[in-house]
Parts: structure tokens; C-alpha cells; sequence
């Protein structure tokens, strides 16, 4: 996500006036022009999708904060999101299907024994033990992504707690929501995507859809 100056200038002023006063609420000068450089790309990446200029685009937001382009209805509408840490960034963008995208630096500090007891479902936890210490860190990145990235595509932002449903987590086994507590037949609607964007790293992506073609592409700027 880092730039040159001269890009970063032209990614501004491709901004809203929201945009531009959130940017200015970030005290150090890296998370200003990470934020800009997100927003930017972002802006590039949809402008390209439907053919528009980046700067002509528009944004809304939901109840939770979750950013939409203003306009955008329908069964083809276009639904999008973004997810970045240390460096990397991920853009998904589809057409009529809700979506949500995580993406963690995997920090090998962190207890993930405790934190996982605090945040996961007993049923996460419980897998999550029978794994040895090694795998242990790993397995908590895979969950705590997936979990993200299907709260995100929902929209529910913090107000639909990560114990409320499980994801599978364990080594091998493919990315899945297997059941939420409020609604049983709801992780029927979703399909989970493991991600591997770069060592060191996990990501997941979810989707109001099954069966889907997952393509990816490696941003370039515009020339």
C-alpha cells in the first residue's frame, strides 16, 4: 500500500470531501496515506468495473458503516469490500451477491488460547484445543478471518457477536460457515473462501452464493 508522493496527491484528489476529512483525522502521516491509498485504489478498482471516472463515484453507508455506491440497486448491483494489513491489501467485487473480505498479519505474539476463549463459539474453542501448540496459531488466524469476512458481507458490523456462529478451522479443511445460533438455515446462504495472499498472512472471503468463479488479479495502477 505504499506509494509515491505523486500518486498518493492523485488518489486525494480523487476523494470526497468526507473522505478527505476522515484522512485528516488520522494522526501519524503513514495511517493518513494508507487511508488514502485504500480509498484510491478502491475508487480505481470500481471506476474500471463500470466504466466511470474514480472521482465521479459515490458512497453510502449503512446502519453498521458498511460502504455501498450510491445508485447501485438491483439484482447486478455492484457490492464490494476491502480489507488491509501491514502493507497488503484485498478488493472484492461482485455483482448482486453480498461480500465481505478479511485480511490478518499473522502475529505469533498474541495468546490465542484466551483470546479465542473470549471471542469464538465453544464449538471453535473446542477444536481449536484439540490441535497441537504449533498449528494452534494458524488455526486461530483461519477462523478469526472467515469470521470477519462473513460479518462483513452481512453488514451487521459489531452488532452480531463473533460467538454467534461457527466456521471450520481446522488444517485442511475447507473454509465453511457450519451453523449460526439465530437462524439455523442461514449458513445455507453463504460460501467461505480461504485466501492466500502472501507468507505470513490469512485472508478469507465470503459470499451470498455458491458455486461461483473466484478470479483474482494484482492491481495496477492506471497508466
Amino acid at each position: 500500500m505504499d506509494r509515491d508522493p505523486s500518486q498518493i496527491q492523485s488518489f486525494l484528489h480523487n476523494l470526497a470531501a468526507d473522505e478527505r476529512a476522515r484522512a485528516e483525522r488520522y494522526y501519524f502521516d503513514r495511517d493518513r496515506e494508507h487511508f488514502v491509498v485504500a480509498r484510491g485504489v478502491l475508487r480505481d478498482i470500481l471506476g474500471r468495473t463500470l466504466n466511470r471516472a474514480p472521482e465521479s463515484l459515490s458512497f453510502c453507508y449503512g446502519s453498521h458503516g458498511k460502504p455501498a455506491l450510491a445508485g447501485e440497486t438491483g439484482d447486478d448491483a455492484i457490492r464490494f469490500s476491502v480489507s488491509h494489513s501491514q502493507g497488503i491489501a484485498l478488493y472484492a467485487v461482485t455483482r448482486g451477491r453480498e461480500v465481505g473480505v478479511d485480511l490478518e498479519h499473522i502475529r505469533t505474539d498474541l495468546a490465542v488460547a484466551e483470546i479465542a476463549e473470549r471471542f469464538f463459539s465453544r464449538r471453535e474453542t473446542a477444536m481449536l484445543r484439540t490441535l497441537p501448540a504449533e498449528l494452534q496459531c494458524q488455526a486461530f488466524f483461519h477462523c478469526w478471518t472467515r469470521k470477519e469476512a462473513y460479518i462483513k458481507a452481512r453488514g451487521e458490523g459489531l452488532s452480531l457477536h463473533l460467538d454467534q456462529f461457527d466456521v471450520s478451522l481446522l488444517p485442511g479443511e475447507p473454509a465453511a460457515v457450519l451453523g449460526t445460533r439465530l437462524d439455523p438455515s442461514e449458513a445455507s446462504r453463504w460460501s467461505l473462501q480461504e485466501l492466500d495472499p502472501a507468507p505470513g498472512y490469512a485472508a478469507a472471503l465470503a459470499v451470498e452464493a455458491h458455486g461461483l468463479r473466484l478470479a483474482c488479479w494484482q492491481w495496477q495502477p492506471s497508466v
